[in-house]
């Protein structure tokens, strides 16, 4: 089956086409994508030897070489390889199956379980033992021949993933919001493994009811009517058993970091992201954050942010709308930085003041204290004036990647 491809109706609507890795920058600064455009560029660090008397080559290794919690890159989701330049990240594509028999197409991006991530380079994320309530996480058994089994869930990769933007200046919220794949009512990244010890594991799924030899897609000719719109490229044959998939950039407590966004419990939000529409996520509780019992750690995205492509300020929804880069989300605790690292974030967006622009004070924020300090000073609240906290939109981001 070819790509499929639509007729260009509007100058800044987004096409589900598969395209080569670098002209998913131009197209999406044509188009106004939220998602294809994401350059590491934007929040790389830059070099040490600016304004020093040597050149690079002297100095020294970074601190995360000697001790993972100290400055410097590195990298947090292990269980594949990561190109940086190009945002990407190649990993296992692991093959499950339903109760009647239909393939199910994943990856592993974190787990309860600190031995299995410890072995396998994924994220150990204790807060997920938390998140198996109501329909969030499904059940699968571990058949002998380390087939993943699922009671539950489906995903229905053919639709077409639409945004339209709002009229400028406001290109937030979009007219037009409709996600690229569809999870049915019990689906959830989630998986909890009945037979081997109730842990959880956070298996988003790549492709449904597919059959290996018709899941080999070279970069620039990806069927996004078959898989996940953050494919690259995939090969579900005996010899590869991989994909390669678009990360995000965003920031950590002022670290530049990139992060796999896979699904979301909301449409607006999963067609934002190029994600999965998870209805399942919907029974995790938001808004508990760090409490007991809270399966969920924040996420902060800025609605109204500065915009312009060369402003170094620019962040936002509505830069993102704009200009089709990343709209730079400032993620809460991640591992090495903090102990109540989830993958499951809990969106809090924040909208600056009309006071606070006509001060001067909008610009972009990099940390979660940073953020909660604007809101008590009263510079930034929540969309439209409403009192800033949770949006009840839970999104799936793994985090793969920091910089410093």
């Amino acid at each position: 089956m070819s790509p499929k491809r639509l007729e260009l109706k509007l100058p800044l609507s987004i096409r589900r086409v598969g395209l080569i890795a670098a002209t998913f920058v131009i197209l999406a600064s044509a188009f106004g994508s939220t998602v294809l455009a994401n350059d590491p560029d934007e929040i790389a660090p830059a070099p040490a030897s600016i304004g020093a008397d040597v050149p690079l080559t002297y100095f020294g290794p970074s601190g995360s070489k000697v001790e993972k919690e100290l400055i410097g890159p590195l990298q947090l989701l292990n269980s594949g390889t990561v190109d940086q330049d190009k945002g990407t990240i190649t990993l296992p594509l692991y093959r499950g199956e339903t109760k009647n028999g239909k393939n199910v197409w994943y990856v592993l991006t974190d787990t309860t379980d600190k031995g299995n991530a410890d072995a396998l380079g994924l994220n150990f994320s204790p807060k997920l033992a938390y998140a198996a309530v109501g329909n969030a996480a499904r059940t699968a058994t571990l058949r002998k021949d380390t087939i993943l089994v699922f009671d539950q869930g489906s995903v229905d990769f053919r639709p077409e993933r639409k945004i339209v933007p709002g009229d400028a200046p406001n290109f937030f919220p979009p007219k037009t919001a409709e996600p690229g794949s569809i999870g049915s009512a019990d689906y959830s990244p989630l998986v909890r493994i009945t037979n081997a010890a109730g842990q959880i594991y956070n298996a988003p799924v790549i492709a449904f009811d597919v059959a290996a030899d018709k899941l080999q897609y070279a970069a620039g000719k990806v069927d996004f009517s078959v898989v996940h719109d953050k494919v690259v490229s995939i090969d579900a044959t005996p010899d590869g058993g991989t994909v390669t998939l678009r990360l995000t950039t965003g920031f950590s407590f002022a670290r530049p970091v990139l992060y796999l966004s896979t699904d979301a419990n909301d449409p607006l939000a999963a067609s934002f992201e190029g994600a999965t529409l998870a209805p399942g996520l919907k029974d995790v509780k938001v808004g508990g954050d760090d409490s007991a019992f809270s399966g969920v750690e924040r996420i902060f995205a800025a609605v109204n942010g500065p915009i312009g492509v060369e402003n170094p300020q620019r962040q936002g929804f509505n830069s993102a709308l704009s200009d089709g880069r990343s709209p730079l989300n400032v993620l809460g605790g991640i591992p090495t930085v903090s102990t109540d690292y989830s993958p499951l974030w809990d969106l809090n967006p924040a909208e600056w003041t009309k006071e606070a622009i006509d001060k001067g004070y909008r610009a972009r924020f990099i940390e979660e204290f940073q953020i909660l300090g604007l809101v008590e000073q009263g510079w930034l609240t929540g969309p439209g004036g409403t009192p800033f906290g949770s949006s009840g939109i839970i999104i799936n981001c793994p985090i793969v990647f920091r910089f410093l």
